[in-house]
């Protein structure tokens, strides 16, 4: 692996442009409303089909959407207006919500499926889109504060909408928390269109570029000129030659997906097994604990490290790793309720630290490039997650789920010690 150093700017104590707030508060709604929508639409195909299978197959075939969105996402911010790009995905996915919610009951399973796709893929190529954008709205020396702020608003808004999910659907039904949906894409839509801050560079003289471009270093070539080759290319073969430090993430990216989707399939199991008179009680303690370690990892970010020029990067995504993973098999080992609830803080404290590393580690490379890496990490994700939930249903017939979050867990772990041996090594070089 080579040199991973590189020349950023160090990270500022000044504040944030004041519209971004608004663009973090419209983010936030719209997560609101993708997990509303993802509980909402999950019971919904499960009572359109009948059986399990209907769900199953509406996650796969939503996944199948991110892993495409991801895969086209990077050449799509290159050439499109990224405001506009989002503001299109974020309404795709309203007129689709609205769609579903008006169609009548003989039709609900022939129009829900398609429409998967479009919510898989319109999320992916949105959230790539608003990850490139940051640094251009905010400024190189700002981008961590904001990935922190951006994070903290996003897990509140995940842990409400997965809490309020069941609530909505039982008070309101399916059709009405469906509109609910698309009315939060549809006020992220307008507040991104009426955003005052650019989403890409300002075009570079000619003259300038050439003397730029030898400064990249692993973040990829500066003139632009691969990336206008780079079209007839595999993006992931492309991303891979310019930093491989983005290959070795988006290997452990994969793989942490798929432990995420084991834990997930694996903690009503678990919490029956615990707590059969209410495993409810028991999901509900470990998720709102699980988001009080997420925050206070944006937090500490925002307040400890940046304030003392401190940025994380690939050896803090690595060490999150190994962090987040641990404690998630540490939940399933039938610990007494405290040391239960400090792993769940631990896991949440993971996860936040490793979402803002490897989001502030990628907004590093050139904007050419950083499209291209954020949409192969979206699709690796969704890669891990959907042969995870295949593999870890099938394998919770036959495993307990502590066994089967175990080994699923354990393989990051060990791929993010290597990843901080070869990281440790070629600093040294």
């Amino acid at each position: 692996m080579p040199d991973t150093a590189q020349q950023v700017p160090h990270q500022t104590t000044e504040k944030l442009p004041r519209v971004f707030y608004r663009l973090a508060l419209g983010d936030a709604l719209s997560t609101y409303g993708s997990q509303l929508d993802l509980v909402a639409l999950s019971l919904f195909a499960y009572e359109a089909a009948g059986n399990a299978l209907g769900t199953a197959g509406y996650l796969i075939i939503r996944l199948t959407g991110g892993f495409v969105g991801g895969m086209v996402s990077g050449r799509l911010v290159a050439r499109i207006d990224r405001r506009r790009l989002m503001t299109v995905c974020a309404l795709a996915q309203a007129v689709a919500l609205v769609v579903v919610a008006l169609a009548p009951v003989s039709a609900r399973i022939p129009v829900l499926y398609p429409l998967a796709l479009v919510f898989g893929g319109a999320a992916a190529v949105c959230a790539v889109a608003l990850r490139t954008s940051i640094p251009e709205m905010v400024g190189a020396e700002r981008r961590a504060r904001a990935n922190s702020l951006m994070a903290s608003c996003r897990s509140a808004a995940m842990v409400l909408g997965f809490a309020s999910a069941g609530v909505v659907v039982a008070w309101a039904g399916f059709r009405a928390a469906l509109l609910i949906d698309a009315s939060s894409f549809v006020v992220f839509a307008v507040v991104v269109l009426r955003l005052p801050l650019r989403t890409r560079p300002e075009p570079v003289d000619p003259a300038d570029s050439a003397g730029s471009a030898g400064s990249a270093g692993v973040t990829g070539s500066g003139d632009g000129s691969e990336a206008k080759r780079s079209g007839s290319r595999w993006q992931a073969l492309v991303v891979l030659r310019a930093a491989p430090v983005v290959g070795a993430m988006a290997g452990i990216r994969l793989l942490d997906a798929f432990g995420s989707a084991a834990h997930n399939i694996s903690l009503p199991v678990f919490a029956n097994q615990h707590d059969p008179g209410n495993p409810a009680a028991l999901l509900g303690m470990f998720w709102a604990t699980w988001a009080v370690g997420n925050l206070s990892a944006q937090q500490l970010v925002s307040r400890l490290l940046l304030r003392r020029g401190i940025e994380p990067g690939e050896r803090a995504f690595a060490l999150g790793t190994c962090v987040m993973s641990g404690c998630f098999i540490l939940v399933f080992t039938g610990l007494p309720t405290p040391l239960f609830l400090l792993v769940a803080i631990g896991a949440g404290f993971g996860d936040g630290f490793t979402e803002i590393s490897y989001t502030t580690r990628i907004q590093a490379l050139a904007d050419e490039r950083r499209g291209q890496a954020f949409g192969l990490l979206a699709s690796a994700e969704n890669v891990g997650m959907g042969t995870g939930m295949l593999l870890s249903g099938s394998l919770l017939a036959l495993l307990s789920p502590l066994t089967v979050v175990g080994v699923s867990h354990a393989v990051p772990i060990v791929l993010a010690l290597g990843f901080l041996v070869l990281v440790a090594r070629s600093r040294k070089r």
